[in-house]
């Protein structure tokens, strides 16, 4: 059984350096080439069931890929609990100026660490307490059946995840970076234990 997960295609606020968090941007034109671009790496796999954040550059990229591999009726599942983590205050602020205005270590604790939320914002923990008991309860029984599953995502929702599939410690989740419209999947043994991992 496998679990595929891919983070959208650039967005216009990662186009323009600015922190996203749950703003609802959409694709750039470069965006929906890398979700075609996606799609296609995974023309060989059947999926029974796909899962998706309600931001709509998550769900367009879904829809790409979709289409490049010829299952536009596959199930979709839509949940809240795998957006992107929010910024808060920092939402909408290019990140290159708010590293000059509150310094560079601070930005990357805020962007990167485990527990620290910026103002306003949710943590990385925040993240995965809301990603992760979603995935335990509703996807890994699926993949527990025999289910081929399909997650399309954002940076922070599937650090989360990936925390929790590979057993990454909270100091090393802070080197995690995860690239867009990359597809990564998991392959798991019958008791859902990990066999391997790698992007494609």
């Amino acid at each position: 059984m496998q679990c595929t997960l891919v983070r959208h295609g650039q967005s216009t606020y990662n186009l323009e350096n600015r922190f996203t968090g749950d703003v609802d941007v959409p694709l750039t034109p470069f965006g929906r080439e890398e979700a075609h671009a996606a799609g296609k790496k995974l023309q060989q796999f059947v999926f029974d069931k796909a899962y998706t954040s309600v931001l709509v550059r998550a769900e367009a990229t879904l829809q790409i890929i979709l289409q490049e591999i010829g299952q536009s009726n596959l199930p979709i599942e839509r949940s809240a609990a795998l957006n992107e983590r929010r910024y808060g205050d920092l939402q909408g602020l290019n990140k290159a100026k708010t590293a000059i205005k509150y310094g560079e270590a601070q930005v990357l604790l805020w962007r990167r660490s485990f527990d620290v939320r910026p103002p306003s914002g949710e943590s990385l923990e925040d993240t995965y307490n809301r990603a992760v008991p979603y995935f335990i309860r509703e996807i890994a029984p699926k993949l527990l059946t025999g289910n081929n599953i399909l997650i399309v995502a954002h940076g922070n929702s599937l650090r989360a995840l990936m925390m929790y599939l590979e057993h990454t410690s909270k100091k090393d989740i802070v080197l995690l970076n995860i690239p867009t419209g990359v597809p990564k999947q998991y392959q798991f043994d019958s008791n859902l234990q990990l066999i391997r991992t790698g992007y494609l």
